[in-house]
């Protein structure tokens, strides 16, 4: 049930993330979240390290995965939406730092003023102090490839922000659990049908670079490529498992 107070449920999905939580938690001041109405929900996976405790420390409600069953990232986002009381869910990864949260709000409420929208996404780097140049490249070549494609009209969203209106979300039942990778754009596809997503070029939200300096970002592309073609012809990811890197 909406809530008058609550504008904004911004939904965190953790696993284990100890090292960068806090930090992604401190961004909602409380200053912030007076003049935006909003409240932060953390969805844990089912961590074993201190994700929790730092989780309790700083966000309003923390929703635990009690059974310890594993999870994937839709079904942790799904149980935050549980618990939400805001019109409009702000989807992040516990790894996302907002460029300047208080334009993110001030520009997604704008967005959102157009009844058409049913969902906004944003821009997408790597945090500024530990960006490469490769980084910059491949990064900016993406945000303008989704850019376009939502300009075409096939709507697209980086998994690091979705923004989307509670009714909408729940018209379509939420993010499919099954869904191992690529539950974003599989999401995207089925709100399409019921409005237009906006991808505002002009938020930007950062993210960590762990898993391209891991596996390299030809690895990464071709793992999204692949769950792409999948959830495109057989509206199901290629892949059991998306490994998760701490």
């Amino acid at each position: 049930m909406n809530d008058p107070g609550v504008k904004y449920s911004v939904i965190v999905p953790a696993l284990n993330e100890e090292k960068l939580l806090g930090s992604m938690l401190a961004q909602f001041n409380q200053d912030l979240v007076a003049r935006h109405g909003i409240e932060v929900i953390v969805s844990d996976g089912g961590s074993t390290d201190r994700t929790l405790e730092i989780a309790e420390a700083g966000a309003h409600r923390v929703v635990k995965n009690e059974p310890y069953v594993k999870q994937t990232i839709s079904m942790g986002r799904n149980a935050g939406t549980s618990v939400a009381r805001g019109e409009v869910f702000v989807f992040l990864n516990a790894d996302t730092r907002i460029q300047d949260p208080e334009f993110f709000f001030s520009r997604i409420g704008e967005a959102l003023a157009d009844p058409a929208i049913v969902a906004v996404t944003a821009s997408v780097a790597v945090y500024p102090e530990e960006e490469r140049r490769i980084d910059r490249w491949y990064h900016g070549f993406y945000n303008w490839f989704f850019y376009m494609m939502n300009r075409v009209g096939m709507g697209m969203g980086r998994g690091e922000c979705h923004v989307i209106r509670r009714e909408s979300f729940e018209n379509v039942h939420g993010y499919a659990s099954r869904i191992v990778a690529g539950e974003d754009y599989e999401l995207f596809r089925r709100l399409e049908r019921r409005g237009r997503i906006s991808f505002v070029r002009e938020l930007l939200v950062f993210e960590s670079p762990r898993r391209y300096r891991k596996y390299g970002y030809a690895y990464v592309t071709a793992s999204w490529f692949l769950n792409f073609l999948a959830i495109f012809f057989l509206r199901r990811s290629i892949m059991d498992e998306w490994k998760p890197v701490r």
